[in-house]
């Protein structure tokens, strides 16, 4: 049967591309996550050097405020491409489920094939 076959290609390569954008996501969460602490030691470098660690002092530097709005933003960041991993997670468990099923089907057509 070339449909379930090409059904059973088009199936393999979404479980393949899910697993490209989870691997993707992942990256991206590391990077952001590498790049968050690298601001947080050059934030306790400027606070060491002015001395003053407060974030609500008049004199507090603006290069630490900023670093750390930016360091904020990253983790807002992170924590969306948590929840879009999350979600291509199950996608991808729906996926292989759905290829499995295909690949019983075109076993069991294989199987039928060759009795015939």
């Amino acid at each position: 049967m070339k449909a379930r076959n090409s059904l059973l290609r088009l199936k393999a390569f979404q479980v393949k591309e899910k697993k490209r954008q989870l691997q993707q996501l992942q990256l991206m969460m590391d990077e952001f996550a590498r790049m968050s602490g690298e601001l947080m030691q050059q934030i306790a470098a400027e606070e060491k050097k002015s001395g003053i660690t407060d974030p609500g002092h008049f004199a507090y530097s603006t290069f630490a405020k900023s670093a750390r709005q930016r360091a904020d933003n990253l983790a807002v960041s992170v924590a969306d491409l948590r929840e879009q991993r999350d979600k291509a997670e199950a996608e991808l468990a729906e996926m292989e489920l759905d290829y499995e099923r295909a690949a019983a089907l075109e076993e069991r057509d294989a199987a039928g094939r060759k009795r015939a």
